[in-house]
């Protein structure tokens, strides 16, 4: 796996939009292993640990390092904190189903002691992950020998006492717990309740809560299996907890419906208490409308006033006093509508892109193809084009804006539709939750960008 760390001025401040490289980890091998692709990408609550997942079902934590005396300009790099085995690739016998290994998210829990704590899930299976250090080993046992070995009780003549010896810094991941059988199809979405004790995992037709320290039952809260799979007509792409009301949550349908439910109401929450739909306009209507209207990812606003939808073309925002239609809407890559018979031939138009908000609910920012990724103030109403990309990775080097030729004559500096590659693809964002630091996932690649110091 490959890290790039870049730096820019804030966009909450409204200033313009400029990123700078800052750092780069891993290969640089054009032959991409499948295993090594990133699959998810996410910060903990204090913004010094990011974690990525990929398709290998590996882990890998990093850890923001202070700021060098030696170096001022530099905010502090993210380096390797801890690897590991998340999961392995199992087999379903009784339906002759292989279940992959790869990590379809990461949730950190709010830090409450030394430790970290994170969930990861694979298709079918969660775990709860504890992340520690130690730095000091016992000495001086009174059954065992230096080696480990058990001594005989009866020719121990005096007894000592244990003493704790300083040691080399080791970083322990652990299994906790494991939250199995539950998900007759597979997990896309798991949220962690603003409670803490508990949080919500979603497939394609079900959603359950679980409390964190119960592995072996979870409530089935949604359920929208009909009866005859052959009525149906939509299946749920993303759910998310309210940030601040641990009854409330939202999820999100392949239908581009978003439905907020209310835990309070009744168990089995089939009956939502808000429905957001945009109504569609009829002259736009086509045969890939209801494709491209598919909700690849909703995400709470930090303040829990808004919540934030992406699909194929566009990015909404929407105010949950209001259902009828978002207040705001950010054109992600209007210039593939007229792509789209092309990209329905080559799967691509199914391809899910995620979105975050940054720490002040000012800015977001999503993934497009070419290794662009498109970021908006919202304040300003201005947007930009950027690129991850390997020429940009000189130390502090600013990125230049991209921009992409719609038809006619194309400019000097910009770059044609049909010149874009769509096997380089940013689908996982992630934005620093206080600071103006983003981790963008391009294939196995992990770019990293920070605002600028002058």
């Amino acid at each position: 796996m490959l890290l790039l760390c870049l730096c820019s001025p804030g966009v909450a401040g409204g200033n313009d939009f400029q990123w700078c490289f800052s750092q780069v980890k891993g290969a640089i091998d054009e032959d991409v292993a499948e295993a090594d692709i990133i699959s998810t990408v996410e910060f903990n609550y204090s913004g010094e640990l990011l974690a990525t997942g990929d398709k290998g079902g590996r882990v890998v934590i990093f850890q923001h390092e202070q700021e060098s005396k030696n170096r001022p300009h530099l905010r502090g790099e993210y380096n390797v904190y801890s690897t590991f085995q998340s999961h392995e690739p199992e087999f379903d016998y009784l339906k002759s189903l292989e279940i992959e290994e790869k990590i379809n998210k990461i949730r950190w829990l709010p830090q409450q002691n030394a430790a970290h704590f994170l969930l990861s899930t694979n298709d079918k299976t969660i775990k709860l992950w504890k992340i520690s250090e130690r730095d000091k080993r016992a000495e001086g046992y009174n059954l065992k020998d230096e080696d480990g070995r058990l001594l005989d009780p009866f020719r121990i003549t005096s007894l000592r006492v244990p003493v704790l010896l300083p040691m080399d810094l080791m970083v322990e991941a652990s299994p906790r717990r494991i939250f199995a059988n539950a998900h007759t199809y597979h997990i896309n979405s798991i949220s962690v309740n603003s409670d803490h004790e508990t949080y919500l995992s979603a497939d394609d037709l079900r959603i359950n809560l679980w409390h964190l320290e119960i592995t072996d039952r979870s409530f089935n809260i949604v359920d929208i299996k009909p009866a005859n799979m052959e009525e149906l007509t939509e299946v749920i792409t993303a759910a998310e907890c309210h940030p601040h009301q641990c009854n409330v949550f939202v999820y999100s349908s392949s239908k581009g419906t978003i439905r907020l439910c209310d835990m309070r109401a009744a168990a089995l929450c089939d009956r939502h208490s808000k429905f957001f739909e945009e109504p569609e306009d009829p002259s736009s209507r086509s045969f890939f409308s209801e494709i491209i209207s598919s909700i690849s990812d909703v995400k709470f606003s930090h303040s829990g006033r808004y919540m934030m939808t992406r699909d194929y073309l566009s990015v909404k925002v929407w105010d949950l006093n209001m259902e009828n239609r978002p207040v705001e809407t950010y054109q992600v890559h209007e210039y593939l509508r007229s792509k789209l018979c092309s990209l329905y031939e080559n799967d691509c138009i199914f391809d899910k892109f995620e979105c975050c908000w940054n720490g002040s609910d000012s800015a977001i920012m999503t993934g497009s193809y070419n290794n662009f990724f498109r970021m908006f103030d919202r304040n300003t109403r201005r947007d930009i084009t950027l690129e991850a990309s390997r020429e940009s990775s000189k130390p502090r080097a600013t990125l230049k804006p991209r921009k992409v030729s719609t038809g006619g004559k194309r400019k000097k500096d910009e770059i044609s539709v049909d010149s874009l590659d769509f096997n380089k693809k940013i689908l996982h964002t992630a934005w620093h939750p206080k600071d103006n630091v983003i981790a963008v996932a391009a294939t196995n690649n992990l770019y990293i960008f920070q605002d600028k110091i002058n």
